[in-house]
């Protein structure tokens, strides 16, 4: 087998690790294998694939789409970052529940995250590279948004020698408390 899924403690959410194959030349890994990832309820169809670069200290998210909503598998390319989830399906388990896993370029680990999640990564490398293929294309008018620092969420980042820099849209993000996940109910 290709890869190795662990389901996180929220169910549908993965962490999976490639089988490397290396030699002084280099490195070889498939990222992807549709028949393998169906075996673990995975059975997405990928329409969009998204890269971004960023330093230090950079916390993206977290952002969710009401419409076109995005499954994700997500990796980094170069260097590292702690990867976040949110459940907010409204009736699940888990809503309002969080998991975050440490990405890195080194250890070559992905994660999957459903639709009906919100994401958002700290970078905790000088830089790093982020990869991810979705399973909607993105749509600006249904974009929506958690505070990164929801105290209903309550989400452990990691301690950083520098401070968060969070653009200006993701400052102003309602509370998870105060928005209407109805939009994410068709996901459970």
């Amino acid at each position: 087998m290709a890869f190795q899924f662990e389901e996180t403690k929220i169910p549908g959410v993965f962490i999976i690790q490639p089988q490397v194959f290396g030699d002084s030349r280099g490195y070889f890994m498939e990222t992807y294998k549709k028949e393998q990832f169906a075996d673990y309820g995975i059975d997405a169809e990928f329409v969009q694939d998204n890269e971004s670069s960023s330093t230090k200290g950079v916390l993206r998210g977290l952002h969710f789409q009401k419409t076109h909503t995005q499954g994700k598998l997500v990796r980094v390319t170069r260097g590292e970052v702690f990867d976040v989830a949110v459940d907010v399906r409204p009736g699940s388990a888990t809503y309002g529940q969080w998991v975050g896993v440490t990405l890195s370029a080194e250890k070559k680990n992905m994660c999957y995250i459903p639709a009906g999640f919100a994401h958002g990564f700290l970078v905790l490398s000088n830089t790093a590279e982020f990869v991810y293929k979705c399973t909607d294309v993105y749509d600006p008018d249904g974009e929506g948004g958690i505070p990164w620092n929801d105290a209903t969420i309550g989400i452990e980042w990691p301690k950083l020698d520098c401070e968060y820099k969070i653009s200006e849209k993701d400052g102003k993000h309602p509370c998870f408390k105060d928005q209407d996940f109805s939009w994410a109910e068709k996901w459970l």
